[in-house]
């Protein structure tokens, strides 16, 4: 049966009895629908949908969308000049949690139905909710850039609340333990353990420190670069996590004396001269120190799960209490958002009492100084009557 002519598009019966429709895309080339319809009123419904999409400027081009997934994600990885370690990041998720799943996918046969399938399955089997979130917000941010090159219509990934991390809050250590520590550790690392926890430093900020970025007098430091250690064992030299990591850091003036002492014992010499190197005078290697800290985080009694960069919760904390402003907090530890600095001010169940004292004394204040107790303020029955 010859195809009947309408305004947009074409419909045809098939000797099958099913009908078929096609019309002429905006790109000029005539499109087929990807499947045949029952009856004549479903292909008629199939074409004023497409054509609803070109009147709204909405329409794109039905094969856009076949994209190997893989090949576009580790395109979009080099594409986006991050640091090393954040590349490191992004393809370990990748490899490990995404592509497994859509590795052989097409961008466009990305659904909703199959991201939540997938999430659910990692939640499942990796019982690391945080990684999973992690791994969530790098396949959104993939997909909605696949919506901005009109690869597909609408980003899949559409869970609310998956990509947000509520990690448990964790323990921090006290002055007593920040001692114990640096006593373990030994005399080469001990400034290390002090300025993770006073400073409060990253390890990579500390692997960068030289001598040139050390006021003595002052007790002031210069953080200018870092340089954190992959996977593969390599230095990645370059710059801070965040252009706040550029700052000067004033030390509390007790760590004068581990700091003159290091200087003159173990830091290399010269103004380039790394603070801290090895016995043997390699730079910091984290795999090395990481044996020295385990052993020193056993002799103290910490728990094992307690990290080396968990020293910064430490910091962090202690320089609330010490009356620093949310900008303080934020300045010393070089961080760009106030939710990153939140993220590490904790308030423990020591503090919660402080704070409750605190409390107590304050409205014993007031009482006292208005001379009434509310007792007082009540009649005698009332009093009884609760006696």
């Amino acid at each position: 049966m010859a195809a009947k002519k309408r305004s947009f598009g074409r419909v045809r019966k098939l000797p099958s009895g099913r009908y078929q429709a096609r019309y002429l895309g905006p790109d000029g080339i005539d499109r087929p629908a990807p499947r045949t319809f029952r009856t004549k009123k479903e292909a008629d419904d199939w074409l004023a949908d497409r054509q609803s999409e070109v009147r709204s400027g909405d329409w794109q081009d039905p094969d856009a969308g076949a994209v190997n997934f893989k090949t576009y994600a580790l395109e979009w990885i080099s594409e986006r000049g991050l640091s090393p370690t954040t590349d490191e990041l992004y393809r370990r998720l990748l490899r490990l949690h995404v592509l497994p799943t859509f590795a052989a996918c097409d961008v466009d046969q990305i659904t909703p139905p199959g991201v939540r399938a997938w999430r659910a399955q990692r939640l499942a089997t990796t019982k690391a909710p945080t990684t999973v979130a992690k791994a969530y917000r790098l396949l959104k941010a993939i997909m909605e850039t696949a919506v901005d090159d009109e690869l597909i219509r609408r980003n899949p990934c559409r869970i609310k609340g998956a990509g947000e991390e509520s990690p448990v809050e964790r323990d921090i250590a006290t002055v007593e333990q920040v001692d114990a520590l640096a006593d373990a550790i030994g005399l080469r690392w001990r400034l290390m353990v002090y300025l993770g926890a006073y400073g409060p430093l990253r390890p990579e900020e500390q692997a960068e420190l030289r001598r040139k970025d050390v006021n003595l007098d002052a007790m002031v430091l210069r953080i200018r670069r870092a340089a954190p250690e992959l996977t593969t064992g390599r230095r990645a030299l370059g710059d801070t996590k965040s252009d706040a990591g550029r700052r000067h850091l004033a030390l509390p003036s007790f760590l004068h004396t581990d700091l003159q002492r290091h200087l003159d014992w173990y830091a290399e010499e010269g103004a380039e001269g790394l603070l801290f190197v090895g016995e043997k005078g390699a730079p910091f290697r984290r795999s090395s120190f990481g044996r020295k800290w385990r052993k020193a985080r056993v002799a103290v009694g910490l728990p094992d799960d307690f990290r080396f960069y968990d020293l910064r919760h430490t910091g962090h904390t202690l320089t609330t209490r010490s009356g620093a402003t949310l900008k303080d907090t934020m300045v010393r530890a070089g961080q760009s958002s106030e939710k990153a600095a939140l993220f590490y001010q904790h308030s423990n169940l020591d503090r919660q009492k402080e704070v409750a004292s605190g409390l107590d004394a304050m409205v014993r204040a007031a009482r006292k100084t208005s001379k009434v107790e509310p007792d007082q303020k009540r009649s005698g029955t009332q009093r009884a009557r609760n006696a």
